[in-house]
């Protein structure tokens, strides 16, 4: 008696432990990752119309024709039925078709770098308005989130209104990371000299998770942060708390912040020095090294038969105009505070 309960307690006791996980990328708060929540539903059942009937046919054969059932059929020259082959080829390939069928589908419906079309399965996006941008850098061990057009950035934490279309653009300042939000969207890759995007939205207000889904280092298990998904008033006060911080980042302040750190503290910015994000896309932040985009231009330039001398020049002349600019090198909304 007591062996019999042992075993129903042990075979109870997985299905009570994962009665408590969470199960956020099937039950998401975003459009996005609920919609890839749904492929993966649809996927499983698909495949699952052949692995079921399969696991039962290998039960029932095995019971059918079994040594002591002498009233089985025994037929040792059988090999071949007409009616079994199109079951055995037909079914998979049916399903294999619908699977294909699926995946091109969504693979242009959920392309990371297409503008949303929607808000959700019930509402279209309001032509007025206006997607949020937000510039992501994945760094040793911790994100830095540069917003543009309002002219802040935080560390190790990310806010968004509710139902407002989000444009992340992404960056590495080193190795390749992954960013991750399962409440929101699939992971997308970050790799430093290249720039990667995601289109996504926040459909319900709150706090949830987002951490680097690729190993990077020492640091990678504590690389996370919190996104706030917030209503329209609520992200305007936190914009505003954020811009009211006297801490400024600027090409000096990133080199410093871009040391390899860990369990690093949330951190706000009230100012941005203009353009940090692209020198950071193109390994320029220290003003004496060549931008990426510099590199290939004058690669095109000697392509089409510029000389040495015209080069050096444009250079010089680049860097005089850039020496100019940086004066005041904090973004338009930071000038106005």
């Amino acid at each position: 008696m007591i062996t019999t309960l042992l075993r129903r307690g042990l075979f109870v006791a997985p299905l009570i432990a994962l009665a408590g996980c969470d199960t956020v990328v099937m039950n998401p708060s975003g459009d996005i990752a609920a919609q890839q929540a749904h492929l993966v539903t649809v996927s499983t059942l698909l495949m699952l119309l052949i692995i079921v009937p399969v696991i039962a046919l290998t039960i029932l054969f095995a019971w059918r024709y079994r040594k002591n059932n002498t009233a089985a059929k025994y037929e040792p020259d059988w090999d071949h039925s007409t009616r079994l082959e199109l079951v055995i080829w037909g079914a998979p390939l049916l399903i294999i078709i619908v699977l294909g069928l699926l995946t091109w589908i969504s693979t242009h419906t959920l392309d990371p770098y297409r503008p949303l079309q929607r808000l959700d399965a019930q509402r279209a996006i309001p032509t007025h308005v206006k997607p949020l941008e937000v510039q992501v850098v994945a760094m040793d061990w911790k994100w830095l989130f540069i917003y543009p057009e309002q002219g802040i950035a935080t560390v190790n934490e990310l806010a968004a209104p509710v139902d407002v279309p989000v444009r992340f653009k992404l960056t590495a300042s080193t190795v390749m990371n992954s960013f991750y939000i399962p409440a929101l969207a699939g992971q997308i890759y970050a790799m430093a000299g290249m720039e990667t995007q995601l289109n996504a939205v926040i459909n319900k207000p709150g706090v949830y998770e987002g951490f680097s889904a690729n190993y990077s280092g020492a640091g990678f298990s504590d690389m996370r942060f919190k996104f706030h998904g917030m209503s329209q008033a609520d992200f305007d006060g936190w914009v505003a708390k954020t811009r009211a911080s006297t801490l400024q980042l600027d090409r000096a302040v990133y080199t410093e912040l871009d040391k390899p750190s860990i369990k690093e503290k949330v951190r706000h910015y009230g100012s941005v020095e203009a353009n940090l994000y692209d020198a950071i896309v193109n390994r320029c932040v220290d003003r004496n090294a060549t931008c990426i985009k510099d590199m290939m231009a004058e690669d095109a330039a000697r392509a089409r038969g510029a000389s040495t001398a015209e080069l050096a020049a444009n250079r010089t002349a680049k860097r005089m105009a850039q020496a100019t600019t940086d004066e005041i090198c904090l973004t338009p909304e930071a000038k106005k505070n």
